[in-house]
């Protein structure tokens, strides 16, 4: 059932849980023909967001459409959309071929389909066997098989390569781009962002359910200049010649190398054997996708330090309170105040008398002190992640 579209629009999607915002105001297009990577840290909202367009959420507001409909006004789902959200939908006890057959029935193909989306996933030879006994990659690509039974015009995986070993993935990368070639449409999620840049024809990345870029993975890269590091023997003279041929991108890095942006290495190169500067190391340092990512999504989750420089977030609608402000029921303790103990406290202080200190390793005897590899224990810190 193939109508010539297969366009997948995403328009002010917003998905509120209480107090918490998972999806804000969301918008992106995904066209026929490509592979479109939807990207983000866990929490940023992309699983709400597929769930969404699949019809498995209500959204708060907005509206996802795959060919021009909602997804409960598909006729026949199946035949219109392959989805993958997670691998796990296997009765143990049952084999991959059964599993599939049944699948097969339930949307209206007929068994021997089972058999085609076996071999085309690479589990001809397994399909008799359980799927309880797979591996977590086998039972990627069984997942995809059961999304491949109605010959979807549309494919929307979450983390497709979750558990695929490294042939696994190479495979799927081949596999996800043919099909977005024969003029179909793909929607990925993932974090493994090495994989994405190799598979992806566009991007959408979001951060805190907010879209932070969408558009051609080359636009992307194009705004960030790559950079030439270079160690010189005369850092000085090189600066000089370098500013001497109109090049205004030079910065100081720590280890002592120069850090050239807008020029490629043979011009530094040439740059400086003309200036008589010998070079002792030289490289181009090409803009990618993760460091991208990490400025886009600005280390949603990552401890201070880490990525990015921490931001201060405010939760939407959140306004300061004012100078001199006390929460309600809070009374501030007069100046000069100081706890006082409770009576009998005193008397815990000093040791009775005849007392003596018990040797060191006895129980109850005074312990060293300990190096705290971690830090002054002042409190406890952690990595919070949300829907």
């Amino acid at each position: 059932m193939h109508d010539g579209s297969g366009r997948i629009v995403v328009q002010n999607l917003t998905k509120q849980f209480g107090p918490v915002a998972a999806v804000q105001n969301l918008s992106f297009t995904v066209e026929p023909g490509s592979v479109t990577g939807f990207l983000g840290p866990n929490g940023a909202g992309k699983t709400t967001t597929l769930r969404m367009l699949l019809g498995l959420v209500t959204p708060t507001a907005g509206i996802g459409l795959i060919n021009g409909r909602p997804f409960s006004q598909l006729g026949n789902p199946a035949r219109v959309v392959g989805a993958v959200l997670e691998a796990q939908g296997f009765h143990p006890k049952r084999t991959a071929r059964n599993h599939l057959r049944v699948y097969a029935a339930a949307i209206g193909v007929p068994d021997s389909r089972a058999d085609q989306v076996l071999g085309l996933v690479g589990l001809g030879a397994a399909g008799d066997r359980k799927a309880g006994g797979y591996s977590l990659g086998m039972k990627q690509r069984l997942a995809l098989a059961t999304a491949l039974l109605g010959d979807p015009q549309i494919l929307v995986l979450d983390e497709p390569a979750n558990g695929l070993d490294p042939e696994g993935i190479a495979w799927l990368r081949t596999f996800l781009q043919s099909y977005a070639r024969s003029g179909r449409t793909v929607l990925i999620s993932s974090h493994l962002l090495a994989e994405v840049e190799q598979t992806v024809d566009q991007v959408v990345i979001i951060s805190r359910g907010q879209t932070m870029y969408y558009g051609p993975l080359d636009h992307l890269r194009n705004q960030q200049q790559g950079r030439v590091l270079v160690q010189p023997s005369d850092t000085g003279a090189l600066v000089a010649a370098l500013r001497e041929d109109g090049v205004a991108g030079i910065e100081q890095l720590p280890d002592g190398r120069l850090a050239v942006s807008g020029v490629d290495a043979k011009q530094v190169a040439d740059t400086a054997l003309k200036a008589g500067v010998s070079i002792y190391g030289i490289q181009e340092e090409k803009a990618d996708l993760e460091r991208l990512f990490f400025q886009l999504t600005n280390g949603q989750y990552a401890a201070p330090g880490q990525y990015a420089q921490p931001v201060a977030y405010q939760q939407p609608g959140y306004q300061t309170p004012p100078q001199g402000y006390q929460q309600q029921g809070y009374q501030q303790p007069p100046a000069g105040y100081q706890q006082q103990p409770p009576p009998g406290y005193e008397q815990y202080q000093q040791p009775p008398p005849g007392y003596q200190t018990p040797p060191q390793g006895y129980p109850g005897a005074p312990q060293p002190p300990q190096d705290n590899p971690y830090g002054p224990q002042h409190g406890q810190g952690g990595l919070g992640g949300g829907a």
